[in-house]
């Protein structure tokens, strides 16, 4: 039986993974008692309904009360905010982290707000789905992901203690310096959502020219497209407005590779585009093989309930 790490945990915002933090907590004992903020009554009352949290409060100063973890799950524009607004009621000791999946502009909007003695350990769990709000969580969103944390020179213990927590809640856990994962979350993450979200936007407009052609033949690969283009536009709205530099080195990269494939496709060289397609199928595979999709029918994922 798994052992309690924290005996209070606030959820600073009471999104997808924030209730799946809740969810995963409650279902293994990692936690005593979790409280809850969010900024409109409505999910705050979801909250308390679906039952991750054990109690809700109207501001973060009163949810961080007595906490011995506090996790900010806000929109990384607001982490500068409620981190002002947190950092005067903090239990000395207290351990902070956040799950946005940018760390440097983080940390230089979180740590000026940090009282002596608080632990300030950045995270970044790669796991989510294209729902959100507090009804969307479920305990096994972290099952064999991978959550990155940044410590930044934290107190070891405070580390090895959240890194507990996330083992406890089936996440893998691995260290990464904060520029580095700004760099790597722009490949495997960043670049690709923006990629989805301009493809989208051309079908969008191209529906317009055809009725509903677009979405009444939409072929798997466009399916996957909306998937991803579906998910919270405030986050990905702070997300690339501060990763900016890593996300548009990768895109100029990305325009280099289109600019190739443009070539290739009107020269008709089909031995150019039969090497580059089977090189860039060994990644699929390799991303199969480590157990971070399956290839299952609809990639084999799973639905939230209710989803």
């Amino acid at each position: 039986m798994t052992l309690r790490i924290y005996d209070r945990v606030a959820l600073i915002g009471l999104g997808l993974i924030a209730s799946s933090m809740g969810h995963a907590m409650k279902a293994h004992g990692l936690a005593g008692t979790v409280t809850g903020h969010a900024r409109t009554e409505a999910t705050r009352a979801a909250a308390l309904e679906v039952g991750f949290c054990d109690a809700v409060f109207a501001t973060a100063a009163e949810a961080v009360e007595g906490a011995d973890l506090v996790v900010l799950a806000v929109p990384v524009g607001a982490m500068g905010a409620v981190a002002a607004e947190i950092g005067p009621h903090l239990k000395p000791g207290a351990t902070v982290t956040d799950v946005g999946s940018v760390k440097q502009a983080v940390i230089e909007a979180v740590a000026p707000h940090m009282p002596a003695g608080a632990h300030f350990i950045p995270g970044h769990p790669l796991a989510g789905t294209e729902h959100s709000g507090p009804r969307s969580g479920f305990a096994t969103l972290f099952q064999n992901r991978w959550c990155l944390l940044t410590p930044n020179g934290a107190d070891p213990q405070a580390v090895a203690r959240l890194r507990a927590l996330w083992q406890g809640m089936g996440a893998n856990v691995e260290e990464m310096d904060p520029a580095h994962h700004d760099l790597v979350l722009a490949v495997t993450s960043h670049t690709p959502h923006l990629i989805a979200y301009t493809m989208v936007g051309v079908a969008d407009h191209l529906r317009r020219v055809t009725e509903s052609e677009i979405i009444k033949y939409s072929a798997a690969g466009f399916r996957d497209f909306t998937r991803i283009a579906a998910s919270d536009p405030t986050m990905w709205r702070d997300v690339f407005l501060t990763n900016r530099e890593a996300t548009l080195d990768i895109l100029g990269r990305f325009t280099e590779e289109l600019f190739m494939l443009q070539r290739a496709i009107r020269m008709g060289d089909g031995e150019m585009l039969f090497d580059y397609f089977t090189r860039t199928r060994a990644i699929r595979r390799g991303i199969i093989e480590a157990g971070q999709d399956t290839a299952a029918p609809d990639f084999g994922r799973a639905k939230a309930p209710g989803a």
